[in-house]
């Protein structure tokens, strides 16, 4: 075993993406705290996270050196507070979307815990600078955004408070490497991150195409999953730019560049999905796959092992 399992780090939150960040911790051989305010819900979470332990490890998918048994040794549930953080050196914080209850966590935890443990939350969306607006000491706060489901999805964006210690992204993107993770460096926080805007990018403009008409919602989803998903699982956008054209990127935006602009300006607004237009793609997705939790809860389980099957092709190339 690896000398890991002498640290501690506090989980806060016992949802699924506090579930998946313990899992995630003691594969790499961490002790885990997980904590929830609410009775029992941390031990519930670790009778689920028993379970699929015990279905990974059954399907020769489980990461990390350790057995389903020796991992589970090292995850425990809290309801108080101040024990779930005795001992921790890194905080990830999973509680539900919302700035004010992450703002008053942070303060509760900031409380309670050394100058140099670090704080770092797994929002989606929500701005450090407002996250940890109510922090005193905000040099060793961050934000470390997994990817849904982060067990089978390994990429997580390490955003800076305007704030933040250079040290204290290192020591996290260290972190995320040595449990397996794959952690990216915004040098700025902005709005939505990286990946969300790039994927709010993508979802517009596929709105778009089946809004007007163009394409239905079955072949948008074919256009990245027998398309452009068969690449970028495997490189990105710029580096596919720069392996399409005989000379590199530069070429590529010779013989491609205003074709790209054309297509660009083109781009009508931000779609309404809200309004009495949006009710036709809803209507043709609940054909595809019903929007019932028999239904999506069986699609869900496809997803991830489709993920677990593409993350084991990716470790072997």
């Amino acid at each position: 075993m690896s000398t890991s399992e002498l640290k501690t780090i506090t989980v806060i939150g016992s949802g699924l993406i506090g579930r998946s960040w313990a899992m995630i911790f003691v594969s790499g051989g961490y002790r885990v705290n997980l904590y929830d305010n609410q009775p029992e819900r941390a031990a519930t979470a670790i009778a689920e996270i028993r379970k699929q332990l015990e279905e990974l490890e059954k399907n020769h998918m489980l990461r990390g050196q350790l057995s389903t048994a020796q991992q589970l040794a090292l995850l425990s549930s809290y309801e108080d507070l101040a024990q779930a953080l005795e001992g921790a050196f890194f905080v990830q914080e999973c509680i539900f979307e919302q700035l004010e209850a992450k703002q008053h966590i942070f303060q509760d935890i900031e409380r309670l815990v050394g100058e140099d443990v670090i704080l770092s939350s797994s929002t989606s969306g929500l701005v450090p600078s407002s996250i940890f607006s109510k922090v005193q000491n905000r040099s060793r706060c961050i934000v470390s955004h997994p990817v849904n489901p982060p067990y089978y999805v390994k990429l997580v964006e390490l955003v800076p408070h305007p704030k933040t210690a250079a040290t204290v992204m290192d020591h996290t993107f260290t972190l995320m490497t040595k449990v397996g993770q794959a952690p990216i460096r915004l040098r700025r926080e902005i709005d939505g991150f990286a990946l969300n805007r790039v994927q709010a990018a993508i979802i517009a403009e596929s709105w778009r195409l089946v809004q007007d008409g163009v394409i239905s919602v079955k072949d948008i989803d074919l256009v990245m999953s027998e398309g452009m998903g068969m690449r970028y699982a495997f490189i990105g956008p710029m580096e596919t730019m720069h392996l399409n054209a005989p000379e590199g990127l530069e070429d590529y935006m010779k013989r491609y560049g205003e074709g790209i602009t054309r297509n660009l300006t083109s781009f009508g607004p931000v779609p309404n999905f809200f309004g009495e237009e949006a009710k036709s793609i809803f209507k043709e997705m609940c054909e595809l796959i019903p929007s019932d939790q028999q239904h999506l809860s069986a699609r869900r389980d496809r997803r991830d092992q489709l993920l677990l099957g593409l993350a084991k092709l990716k470790k072997d190339h």
